[in-house]
């Protein structure tokens, strides 16, 4: 019983979340460093994995975000990176990129991710209440509104197993 209120609270905390718009992020350019410290205070509060320089670079380097300006990043590559953050636990980088692509191709970035955000934010403020999705008006929103269930479910299963982790008896041989 003690897990189940312990889950009921992390809910309740996810309930809190948020998330940071377009507009909330900075307007000027950043260095790794502070592209880091900013992914990973934004994601913190889900529990979701640090971005690290190296992981960084590796997007870079395979072309699934665009390289920095003279070692600066836009804000376009921090939405890029926070959402690749939220779905490669669950997606292949590439697989991830395509996605972000194609939303994107129908609407401006800005638009994309702001309703992404938006989506995400209001499936965890929910998180617990039986709520009814309304029906997507083309394939683009029903793939986003797919990929927002995706990271919730994934931030849902990843809690539970954490809280009923049992240390598991040893199989001795005979």
């Amino acid at each position: 019983m003690a897990d189940f209120n312990q889950y009921t609270r992390w809910e309740h905390q996810m309930h809190g979340v948020k998330l940071p718009r377009w507009d909330d992020l900075p307007k000027f350019d950043l260095y790794m460093d502070q592209v880091t410290a900013l992914i990973n205070d934004v994601l913190g509060p889900l529990g979701v994995d640090t971005i690290t320089p190296a992981m960084i670079n590796n997007y870079v380097k395979h072309n699934v975000i665009l390289a920095p300006v003279k070692k600066k990043y836009q804000t376009m590559q921090l939405t890029d990176i926070l959402m690749i953050s939220l779905l490669k636990p669950m997606f292949q980088t590439d697989t991830v990129r395509s996605g972000i692509d194609q939303i994107t191709a129908g609407d401006y970035p800005k638009q994309a991710y702001d309703n992404f955000i938006d989506s995400l934010e209001d499936r965890l403020h929910h998180l617990g209440e039986d709520q009814v999705q309304p029906a997507a008006k083309d394939l683009n929103e029903k793939l986003m509104q797919v990929a927002v269930d995706a990271v919730v479910a994934r931030l849902q299963s990843e809690k539970l197993l954490h809280l009923i982790k049992r240390p598991l008896r040893k199989i001795e041989k005979k």
